[in-house]
């Protein structure tokens, strides 16, 4: 039995022979809240839409910003309110949204210079799903190069006027009702697209406000041999410079990060945030999960582009897409799995006090279905196994988020999440 107050967990009982009188029963297998460290929600939009003409990283990016360089508070809104209603329903309770999308087409201000951060924190509200906001800075179109097209609307112009705004939002955030679901923290977006000097503005500002960090890291190896053109060092050593690793910051992606980088992590006592399925759609290669593990970097999980929504499958996938890779199974257990896609994730955002269950914990929980066809007559001793390495979102009954229902019996308590995609994809695409 586990007895709540006050958005979080009082007491874990066992042996309880019958609950007690006004106890709400969580039929299966209960754990704690998933978190997605890593998202672009409005990218939900371009499911299925990328995959025609083959490619690369790179012409898919191109279709990316053509749906960026489109897209209203509005519209941003409808997108992000569709997409966190779907991962409450895989069991996603904690979202890190790592957003860039901040001004108007051509880089005009709204009146609101936060019109699209609000909008998304109004969407997480409406969701009842918890949020950190990673505010991006983004000021580049490369290394050198000005923003061009669709990345105009993703600078500030510079680090000062990026902290400035990212101020403004922090203040009212914590001035708001959402101050207790909602958590802002910083992103550096990429070292091609912000300079050593910004970058380190960036870590400033993170560390004077104790917020996350995260910042794409060697997700290309085009991406590494920029660096080392420019200034003859690798991403993370970069960052390491700029003063942005600590125990606070999390590296996204990482999949070509060399070993000396690896190290570099471990040392700082970061994390990396995986998005295998992402990853493998883009062609962009496979991490070196089990290494990074082994250097004492955390690890967290996230669906990055939500070109699927299916966190369980982003857990297997670090073990199963290293399988094939090294040609050795069992690197990574389904417990450690797991706690990446919990509890790592949680320290990730900066809710250390989540992904668990124990007295004092946030009360974000998720009740597992175990008479489907995955699950069932799997035999209690390899229940977790069972989870990680074949479960589904479709065998998510129920989530709960301090304390609160947010999906009962398989579907969300307020919203019919098909609509609510069917009406924020619609129109988007001629």
């Amino acid at each position: 039995m586990i007895a709540l107050a006050e958005g979080r967990i009082a007491r874990v009982c066992t042996g309880v022979a019958a609950p007690p009188a006004g106890a709400q029963r969580l039929g299966g297998l209960v754990i704690p809240g998933l978190a997605n460290a890593h998202s672009h929600a409005f990218q939900r939009a371009l499911r299925g839409r990328t995959h025609a003409d083959g490619g690369s990283f790179w012409t898919w990016r191109e279709q990316m910003y053509a749906l960026a360089g489109s897209l209203t508070p509005k519209a941003v809104h409808a997108l992000a309110r569709a997409a966190f209603a779907e991962m409450t329903l895989a069991g996603v309770t904690l979202v890190g949204e790592f957003h860039y999308l901040h001004h108007r087409p051509g880089g005009g201000l709204y009146p609101d210079r936060n019109a699209m951060g609000l909008a998304i924190i109004e969407a997480a509200r409406q969701v009842g799903i918890r949020l950190t906001l990673l505010d991006t800075c983004y000021l580049h179109g490369g290394i050198g190069a000005p923003p061009e097209g669709a990345q105009l609307r993703f600078s500030d112009g510079d680090a000062r006027r990026w902290s400035e705004r990212v101020d403004q939002l922090a203040e009212a955030v914590a001035g708001s009702a959402d101050a207790g679901s909602v958590r802002v923290g910083a992103a550096i977006h990429s070292v091609r697209a912000v300079d050593p000097v910004a970058a380190a503005a960036v870590a400033e500002w993170a560390a004077r406000r104790g917020a996350p960090l995260h910042a794409h890291v060697s997700e290309q190896p085009a991406e590494n041999e920029a660096a080392l053109d420019a200034y003859g060092a690798s991403p993370t050593e970069l960052l390491e410079r700029a003063g942005a690793l600590s125990d606070g910051f999390t590296a996204i992606h990482a999949t070509h990060v060399a070993p000396a980088d690896i190290t570099r992590l471990g040392q700082a006592g970061a994390g990396c945030c995986l998005c295998p399925t992402t990853e493998r759609d883009l062609a962009d290669g496979v991490g070196p999960a089990w290494a990074m593990r082994e250097a004492g970097v955390t690890l967290a999980l996230g669906t990055d582009s939500n070109a699927i929504i299916e966190p369980f499958e982003e857990a297997r996938a670090v073990e199963l897409d290293e399988r094939l890779v090294t040609g050795v199974r069992g690197r990574h257990t389904a417990a450690e799995l797991l706690r990446a896609a919990t509890q790592g994730g949680y320290e990730s955002l900066g809710w250390p006090e989540g992904g668990a269950l124990r007295e004092g914990a946030l009360a974000d929980l998720v009740a597992i279905g175990l008479s489907g066809v995955r699950l069932v007559a799997t035999p209690p001793e390899q229940l977790i196994p069972a989870l990680v390495f074949a479960s589904a979102a479709a065998d998510v009954t129920d989530v709960v988020v301090g304390g609160r229902f947010v999906v009962r019996h398989g579907a969300h308590v307020d919203l019919d999440v098909p609509s609510e995609l069917r009406r924020a994809i619609a129109g988007l695409h001629g």
